[in-house]
């Protein structure tokens, strides 16, 4: 087995998986793992109106940028899906995007200048938390104020406001999670994709059809509830199963380990978090408060100093 250490991008795959071609060079493997994210989808006109946070830290200082630039306005906050894959969304964020602008500009004694409102194709948004959440998330919406556009399908974004189906309204900023899709380098390597474009997937993490390659994280569709979430502890649970799989598989043994589903999250909004909970066989709310919050960074720092 071959690595290396410098950054490049990956063009196609051959021999089956065991080879892996670069824009550096060739890498030889002997099982491999594709966990190389998503990629969103960008087809909506006009969405280079729009700023989308987790696309990295340059997005997060544009958004930082520009609510200090602002003298007041409308903020316009939401996020879509793939309507081929039901979960390949990531709205989790933009609800915090949404209470921590509501908290900062408070903070900042700045909110009666500023209208907030939080737009969603579907009637319940974060729908996939569970019903207590979807009710819990509109509730906050309304005690702080956020109106909401909730139901359209949208069709353009302006440099100046939001259209949907159901009419538009004006936006001086525009922040917007689209729904993801494959990278686009998959379209080369012939593997088997799900209808929303990611590498299909079994219960082991292996892509059917091949031999020791796997995939975990937003690159694969796996099977498992609707509701199964795109987030990096569920990634992490499936990182578990296809590195235990691909031992077994390299020294010849019975490679059956699979994931377990489970969506957990605290929805933060700076000082204060609510946390949410679902499995199978349980879906739990617990109300905000500020030991969330601290909960929340404690589990940062501890996650982080592994790879520090």
């Amino acid at each position: 087995m071959t690595a290396r250490s410098n950054p490049a991008h990956i063009t196609v795959l051959g021999d089956g998986g065991r080879t892996v071609h670069t824009s550096l060079g060739e890498v030889t493997n002997d099982a491999l793992v594709i966990a190389t994210g998503g990629r969103f989808i960008k087809r909506l006109p006009g969405i280079e109106h729009a700023i989308t946070p987790c696309e990295g830290i340059t997005a997060a200082e544009r958004i930082r940028d520009r609510l200090r630039e602002m003298q007041g306005g409308t903020i316009a906050v939401g996020f879509a899906g793939n309507p081929n894959e039901p979960t390949a969304v990531r709205g989790g964020p933009m609800f915090e995007f949404l209470f921590g602008i509501d908290e900062q500009l408070r903070r900042e004694g700045r909110r009666e200048r500023f209208e907030i409102v939080f737009f969603n194709p579907s009637t319940e948004p974060g729908n996939r938390l569970g019903p207590k959440a979807v009710k819990h998330l509109l509730g906050e919406m309304a005690r702080r104020g956020i109106h909401t556009h909730l139901g359209y399908k949208l069709k353009r974004f302006d440099t100046d406001k939001v259209v949907t189906e159901g009419g538009e309204f004006a936006a001086d900023l525009i922040l917007f999670m689209p729904g993801m899709t494959g990278n686009a380098w998959f379209d080369t390597t012939g593997l088997p994709r799900s209808p929303g474009g990611l590498l299909q997937a079994d219960a082991q993490c292996r892509i059917p059809g091949t031999e020791r390659v796997y995939v975990v994280g937003d690159s694969g569709s796996f099977p498992g509830p609707d509701w199964m979430p795109k987030q990096a502890h569920m990634a992490d649970l499936q990182a578990a199963a296809a590195a235990e799989n691909l031992l077994a598989d390299l020294q010849g043994k019975p490679s059956s380990a699979t994931f377990k589903v489970e969506l957990i999250c605290i929805v933060d909004a700076v000082d204060h978090g609510t946390l949410i909970w679902r499995t199978p066989e349980r879906n739990w709310l617990l109300p905000s408060t500020r030991l969330f919050h601290w909960a929340k960074r404690g589990f940062e720092w501890n996650y982080l100093r592994q790879y520090r």
